[in-house]
């Protein structure tokens, strides 16, 4: 299944990829059932629903799949739709993972070898935008902006102490991700917060794809682009830490819960280990691939 969220009469909405159309979720959902409350009107809302949300949003798929009049008149064409972030403001920060790719590693020079446990840190909610949105420069505290590639997984389900074993089935499903990051200021700080938290430095999307969809997270090509040119091309078979070895050490100690996201990594190939070094400039385009679930658009803006 897919997902996205769009905008629709200036609110954010559930949708659901039927065809290359966009179905309002609730709205469909609603019509087919007589009930108003049969599928939530938030990506969040459906998370946190569970297996029932998954299973009315499956029959409703198949239903609408079936009936190309019902489907005409109950969505619009999927290029027509303005999509936003599938969780336009995550409830908690973002995780992400540093130092998860080992050519990754070798190329930032920031460790000697490969770490022996993963190196989490975190991106505020605020960094957050979605698929053809404008990314700040940020030319007046920046003059070293970088791109990263990363596959992001959604969790569907709160647990502590998840066992590797048992990780994937907490996964409700997974997005593209791109890791923006200021170098400068993450050197300046020593310390990754605040040269990954800028506004606007977590673009995602263009949808979530369920984890049914993905069943291997570890046998995924990943990459990216800058105006066209490859930047990045890896395999997440790459990574250190497994996904799910990451959701496990995660969550010792700490809850996850529903809707929280976890940036898992990114390959080699960033900017500022390029000779010479390569940054983002105004007017940029960057496209963030993960096969199987799409690219992920975004233009530099100017300031």
């Amino acid at each position: 299944m897919r997902l996205v969220t769009y905008e629709r009469a200036g609110q954010p909405r559930l949708g659901l990829l039927v065809h290359d159309r966009v179905v309002d979720a609730a709205e469909a959902a609603a019509k087919a059932s007589a009930r108003p409350d049969s599928l939530p009107d938030s990506m969040q809302g459906f998370v946190e629903a569970g297996q029932p949300a998954l299973d009315g949003a499956q029959a409703l798929i198949a239903a609408l799949a079936g009936d190309a009049t019902a489907l005409a008149a109950s969505s619009i064409p999927f290029s027509d739709a303005r999509l936003l972030a599938p969780i336009p403001r995550p409830a908690r920060n973002i995780v992400c993972v540093g130092l998860n790719y080992a050519e990754h590693a070798a190329e930032s020079r920031m460790s000697q070898g490969l770490p022996e446990y993963p190196v989490f840190f975190t991106k505020p909610p605020s960094t957050v935008v979605g698929q053809e949105a404008i990314v700040p420069l940020h030319a007046s505290v920046s003059r070293r902006v970088d791109w990263e590639v990363e596959l992001a997984v959604i969790i569907g389900r709160g647990g502590v102490d998840i066992s590797e074993a048992e990780a994937l089935e907490y996964v409700f499903g997974y997005t593209v991700g791109n890791d923006v990051t200021a170098r400068d200021l993450q050197n300046r700080h020593q310390q990754w917060y605040k040269g990954k938290g800028l506004d606007g430095f977590c673009p995602l999307g263009p949808c979530i794809v369920t984890r049914d969809e993905l069943p291997d997270p570890q046998r995924v090509r990943i990459g990216l682009t800058v105006n066209g040119e490859s930047k990045q091309d890896a395999d997440t078979g790459d990574m250190v830490f497994s996904v799910a070895k990451l959701i496990s050490v995660l969550s010792a100690g700490m809850t996850l819960e529903p809707g929280d996201i976890l940036m898992t990594g990114t390959p080699s190939g960033v900017g500022f280990a390029r000779k010479p070094p390569e940054y983002l400039q105004a007017g940029d385009v960057m496209e963030a691939r993960v096969d199987g679930i799409g690219v992920l658009r975004n233009t530099m803006g100017q300031k």
